[in-house]
This record gives C-alpha cells, sequence and structure tokens, in this order.
C-alpha cells in the first residue's frame, strides 16, 4: 500500500510528480495515521509522526515517490455576517466561547461547519445566517506553530 510520511506545505512545495488528488473534509485534514483513498480510490496510508493539519493545496508526500494533491471537501457551512465591526467581533466571541471551529472570511464574514443550535444562538444574538456548501478552511490557533510555519516535518535548504 502507498504510505505518506509527510506534508509538504504550500509554502515549501518544488516541482514534485503530481501522482494524483485527495479530497479531505476539515476533520480529515488535520490527521496522524489513517487509512484514506485518493479522489481515483485508491488507498494509502497516512503515517505521519505527530498529528498535523493540511490545508486545501498542500501536497502529501508519497514514500514511493511523487506526491497526492489536497483539496479541501464543500461542507455544510453557516456563513454569519454581524450588523457592524463590532457586532461581528461580538458573534466570534460567542462562537469561540463554545470552542467551535471558526473561519474569517475575506469579506469579514464568519464561517462555521452548520450546527442547528449555533444557528439558533446566532440568529438570537441578531446575525445573519446563510447556510452554504463550500471548504471550510478555518483558522488555526494562537498556539499552533504550522499556521506561521514554524513546525514541518522537513527541512529548509
Amino acid at each position: 500500500m502507498r504510505r505518506v510520511t509527510h506534508i509538504i506545505f504550500k509554502a515549501d512545495q518544488d516541482q514534485s510528480v503530481v501522482k494524483g488528488t485527495v479530497t479531505l473534509n476539515f476533520e480529515d485534514r488535520f490527521r496522524r495515521r489513517i487509512r484514506l483513498h485518493d479522489d481515483a480510490g485508491e488507498a494509502f496510508l497516512l503515517d505521519l509522526s505527530h498529528a498535523t493539519r493540511f490545508e486545501d493545496g498542500d501536497d502529501l508526500a508519497l514514500s514511493d515517490g511523487g506526491v497526492l494533491k489536497v483539496v479541501a471537501a464543500q461542507e455544510d457551512v453557516l456563513d454569519v455576517t454581524g450588523k457592524d465591526n463590532q457586532h461581528t467581533a461580538r458573534l466570534a466571541w460567542h462562537i469561540g466561547n463554545r470552542h467551535t471551529p471558526i473561519e474569517v472570511l475575506k469579506s469579514g464574514e464568519l464561517r462555521i461547519q452548520y450546527d442547528h443550535v449555533l444557528l439558533h444562538m446566532l440568529e438570537g444574538l441578531g446575525a445573519t445566517t446563510q447556510r452554504a456548501s463550500a471548504p471550510f478552511v478555518p483558522e488555526s490557533g494562537a498556539y499552533d506553530n504550522t499556521a506561521q510555519g514554524a513546525s514541518h516535518d522537513h527541512a529548509h535548504g
């Protein structure tokens, strides 16, 4: 079986031979060891030294050469808009207070995985919400060094 032993993050990519793609939801993009299938249906073992978060566009390096390109899957999400910046910040605080992963979109809107309980809470707080199907790429957190490129599974030359 093919094996993946390290991640090549977007910022560090070279011209490795892409041998396929693998479409994964948010939860499956933070793993250490699991049997997965690429988009062509071929199995591979993700076998990392520690749990690592990887994102859309990162490469999974195959032990026999080449890479699988990661594609973020379409997921059931909820886009959240506040009345103004202060209201949006307040909504983000309430979401974070429930330890819910959150994505801040370029537009300033917030995105979470769809949850009917959070939907009702947010609407009760005056938010405008829109259920959608879209990739979900939440903030990695203040203490996750991989978000700043500080903790990779490979050396820099």
